[in-house]
């Protein structure tokens, strides 16, 4: 059974899967509208992942006696300035769901709530290799600069990174 104070800071990481999902959706939108399907399929392959971390989330909850709760989203913004904008977002992003994992799993601790803290740590796993993802990703177009053939063979390549991450999953 959850406390109340777990079910409430569950449904707000519920609010927060959710909105991450939302967002990575219009980084797709943005990235296909600017002539980059590498980059788009790889946010839109993101945008699923986030929202199959907020089920998870939802199922837990419900599973462990509490009730999951629909969250209403903001309209994340359809613009991101450039391709280095739109993935230091992406990091910062990834940055604050981190810590709002840590916050979350802190609140296990404090009410003595095992059984939530051991279904957290595969969070705890998923954001390490999340932000490395985008600090790996923020690093090749920091290399890249504006150089167009370099921005071309990076959306290219990053075509191989959705392939790959499909079948490890």
């Amino acid at each position: 059974m959850l406390s109340e104070k777990i079910e409430s800071a569950l449904n707000k990481q519920v609010q927060i899967e959710a909105q991450s999902s939302q967002v990575y959706l219009a980084m797709a939108s943005w990235a296909e509208v600017q002539g980059f399907e590498g980059v788009s399929q790889f946010m839109y392959a993101h945008s699923d992942e986030e929202r199959m971390h907020m089920l998870k989330l939802v199922k837990f909850i419900n599973e462990r006696g509490g009730h999951a709760m629909v969250p209403a989203l903001e309209a994340p913004s359809p613009k991101f300035g450039s391709f280095k904008d739109m993935f230091q977002t992406l990091l910062d992003h990834e940055i604050m769901v981190s810590q709002s994992i840590n916050d979350l799993v802190h609140i296990t601790l404090e009410e003595r709530d095992y059984a939530t803290h051991n279904f957290l740590q595969w969070y705890v796993a998923e954001q390490i290799e999340e932000e490395a993802l985008a600090r790996n990703i923020l690093d090749k177009i920091n290399l890249i600069g504006d150089d167009k053939g370099g921005l071309y063979l990076f959306d290219n390549d990053i075509k191989q990174l959705v392939g790959q991450e499909e079948t490890s999953q």
